[in-house]
């Protein structure tokens, strides 16, 4: 029999946690044995004195188990259970093609996503503001979708990882978010609970990501990438850049438009492209769905290119309640704002640097993103046309297309927008799209 009081202290002394100890900490938090007051006290004594992976894989695992973990073995799949997860950014609108991509290449792909907070948009939101969509279905709808579509992308389930739910909030409350062993569990916890065979993890690196350094950055990667593939599932963090906005655009209905124009082929950001193929190639790698990073490459080149990833992401949308016609009529179904017009920078130039978070910023100005918990949403609102790095600038040129509902809420969003886009004289140096891979053999 433990105590609650005693494992506070050992944690506080900087002495190593048992799996049994970690374990009976988790349930007390999982069954209210646990006080909220002790919960906080070892949020705290892990932020000063850390955990070692073992102790990360033991609160991973633990928390996973507290509620239901998915199993797909009774559903006959005839290929592998792959996933990502992003740690978030501005204009990460990954996950729509992603998963239908994956899907069209033989993976199922179970996604279990978030909504936004702060300045980074949620993948959730982004379904919302397609009419119809449900993004909180029952876990028999939701198995349907990811055995008949392949790919199904959903919100996290009342009995999955209750542990982190309570945890979350009382770190969110306490000021221990930011311990890189709380986190790993936090992230880990729900997607393992998917019941994946292999995960590929995209870590935010810049000015719009949510670690603060590269070197933070980095220590999130390893940290994933061992507990991940400690606990079980094969699992690869890639770095990735969020020195500016990824895709094109920036909000919901705005960021809906750009994956079906990315996945029918109508237009493909560069930078958005080569993180998808990227993260999506390594799915395909751990999944055993391809031998190498070419012939990945190759196979999702083909399913975009013959309309089978587009097809796949139309009948996951059906599947979900949405409109059958959804990729041939999308501007039929999506809201639009009541204005929409171009910011000018106030010199011609180059964009040299970005602000990313500002940005996203300034999509929750708009409506588009939450102050807190349970703030209703304004889908339609957004930036479009936002410049890449490197872009020049001219005085007909626009930085950015502000969609805004009123007046006043255009004339802050567009001075946001000039404040967070730097122009210069000289296109600054190509920063790489991904800066490394983190697999198991790099740790």
């Amino acid at each position: 029999m433990f105590l609650a009081q005693e494992i506070i202290r050992k944690k506080r002394n900087g002495e190593v946690l048992s799996t049994q100890e970690i374990q009976f900490f988790v349930q007390g938090i999982t069954n209210n044995t646990v006080s909220e007051g002790q919960i906080a006290a070892l949020g705290m004594a892990v932020y000063f004195k850390d955990m070692n992976m073992d102790e990360r894989i033991a609160l991973t695992t633990a928390m996973r188990d507290s509620g239901t973990v998915l199993n797909w073995k009774n559903l006959g799949l005839d290929g592998p259970i792959i996933d990502k997860h992003s740690t978030g950014g501005v204009g990460d609108v990954i996950s729509l093609m992603l998963g239908p991509m994956a899907a069209a290449c033989g993976g199922y792909v179970p996604m279990i996503s978030g909504r936004g907070l702060g300045h980074t948009g949620g993948t959730l939101d982004k379904f919302d503001a397609i009419p119809g969509y449900q993004t909180e279905p029952d876990s028999e709808l939701f198995r349907k979708v990811v055995k008949e579509a392949g790919v199904a992308i959903i919100g996290q389930t009342g009995d999955l990882v209750p542990a982190d739910k309570r945890f979350y909030s009382i770190r969110d409350n306490t000021a221990t978010v930011e311990s890189i062993s709380l986190i790993t569990a936090s992230i880990l916890s729900k997607k393992l609970a998917a019941g994946l065979d292999a995960l590929a993890m995209d870590v935010k690196v810049g000015s719009g990501a949510f670690m603060p350094t590269y070197e933070a950055s980095e220590e999130l990667a390893r940290s994933i990438t061992a507990v991940a593939n400690g606990a079980g599932t094969k699992t690869t963090a890639l770095l990735t850049d969020m020195n500016q906005v990824l895709a094109s655009c920036a909000g919901n209905a705005v960021e809906v438009k750009e994956a079906v124009d990315f996945l029918t082929g109508a237009y493909r950001n560069p930078r958005l492209y080569e993180v998808t193929m990227g993260l999506c190639a390594e799915m395909l790698q751990l999944g055993g769905l391809a031998a190498n990073e070419a012939e990945a490459r190759d196979k999702l080149n083909r399913v975009l290119d013959n309309g089978k990833a587009a097809d796949i992401f139309g009948r996951m949308i059906s599947g979900l309640g949405g409109p059958a016609d959804f990729i041939e009529n999308y501007a039929k179904y999506l809201p639009q704002s009541q204005i929409i017009r171009p910011v000018y920078a106030d010199r011609s130039g180059f964009a040299t640097s970005m602000d990313t978070r500002e940005l996203g910023l300034a999509v929750v100005t708009l409506g588009g993103g939450r102050r807190k918990p349970g703030d209703a949403l304004d889908y339609s609102v957004g930036l479009t046309q936002v410049c890449a790095l490197g872009d020049e600038v001219t005085s007909d040129k626009p930085i950015a297309m502000v969609h805004a509902q009123s007046e006043s809420a255009f004339e802050e969003a567009a001075a946001a927008v000039k404040k967070a886009i730097h122009i210069g004289d000289e296109a600054p140096e190509k920063t790489p799209e991904i800066y490394r891979y983190i697999r198991q053999s790099d740790l």
